[in-house]
């Protein structure tokens, strides 16, 4: 392995995909209030979905493109947003500022 394969989009296996999206499944079926933010792709980084939950929780994975996105949209039943059009969600950033400030009290 390359010293950048592991950031070069399209390396990653089928089953790495369904693993991402089985978690996505099982993490948003967990939380209430669950939306789907896209993230673009970049030359880092793959096509990713970000799933925020009511209380600004959130995990972020590849979805196998456009396509996989809409598809776990459709499957959980919960709105998808462009993150470039609507941006991050402000209780998403609340979440990691109290999670900062967790961090450093302990």
């Amino acid at each position: 392995m390359g010293l950048f394969d592991r950031f070069r989009a399209g390396r990653r296996g089928d089953s790495d995909v369904a693993t991402d999206q089985r978690h996505l499944r099982e993490w948003a079926a967990q939380r209430t209030g669950v939306e789907a933010y896209v993230e673009p792709k970049t030359s880092v980084t793959p096509l990713t979905v970000v799933l925020v939950a009511a209380d600004g929780e959130w995990t972020r994975r590849p979805t196998g493109g456009a396509s996989g996105a809409r598809r776990i949209g459709e499957e959980l039943g919960i709105p998808v947003y462009d993150v470039q059009k609507v941006g991050y969600p402000q209780r998403m950033r609340d979440y990691d500022a109290r999670r900062r400030i967790e961090r450093r009290r302990s």
